[in-house]
């Protein structure tokens, strides 16, 4: 589903150049549970980026579904976000203005879909992870991981086939953690493909496939489980 061949990607600052990924290869199946395992500054969160289409490397080429997206214009890239690829990051990213339903809507607007059947989905996607009974309230009357779940629920309603989760339970207890894992693994049981960002080897251990980057280079691979 997913090929980088020789990705590099680096930064300026002032005189100094920073080489986030270091010629980067990296084949991902479809319906793989994979961690991305690394430190703060190994790179793993640049690689994250382009992988989501978030950002572009400055040399190789990066395929999904066999299309090269590499040379792909801004426009070209948010269609394949929009329709292939959901985000769950850390610090969740709801508007607190917003209940769980419509913030769950916000991941279907680019659909085109009828406010609606909006709604109709969203509820769906809210029962789906646990919160029915939730569906009317605001992040600030939410625990951390009922947030989550809706940032989960979120990035589930499009029915992307691909599951970016960028350090999910960073801002979670160890109960909420657990939780939001479990979440993961059952939707990887459904078939999605998980791409989970870590520092913690804990929950990288609950990937079936560990990759390992330090200084811009994948310096470990673990056998499929």
């Amino acid at each position: 589903m997913l090929r980088l061949v020789h990705i590099t990607k680096q930064y300026v600052m002032g005189s100094n150049v920073l080489k986030a990924l270091d010629d980067i290869s990296l084949e991902i199946q479809d319906g793989q549970y994979l961690s991305i395992m690394g430190p703060s500054g190994s790179g793993k969160s640049t690689l994250m980026n382009i992988m989501g289409c978030l950002d572009v490397a400055d040399s190789g080429q990066y395929y999904i579904d066999d299309k090269d997206v590499s040379e792909f214009t801004d426009n070209q890239l948010s269609e394949i976000r929009n329709q292939k690829i959901g985000f769950v990051f850390q610090k969740f990213n709801l508007l607190p203005k917003l209940n769980a339903v419509e913030n769950v809507e916000l991941g279907l607007i680019y659909r085109k879909i009828n406010a609606k059947m909006r709604i109709k989905i969203a509820e769906e996607f809210l029962e789906k992870v646990g919160l029915k009974n939730w569906q009317g309230h605001k992040p600030n009357e939410m625990s951390g991981g009922q947030q989550q779940r809706v940032a989960i629920a979120r990035a589930l309603a499009p029915d992307p086939q691909i599951i970016l989760a960028d350090e999910p339970t960073g801002n979670l207890d160890s109960a909420s953690g657990k939780e939001i894992m479990q979440l993961l693994r059952q939707l990887n049981n459904e078939g999605k493909t998980i791409i989970l960002i870590t520092h913690d080897d804990k929950i990288a251990k609950e990937a079936n496939r560990i990759v390992r980057i330090i200084d811009g280079k994948i310096t470990e691979e673990g056998a499929e489980c």
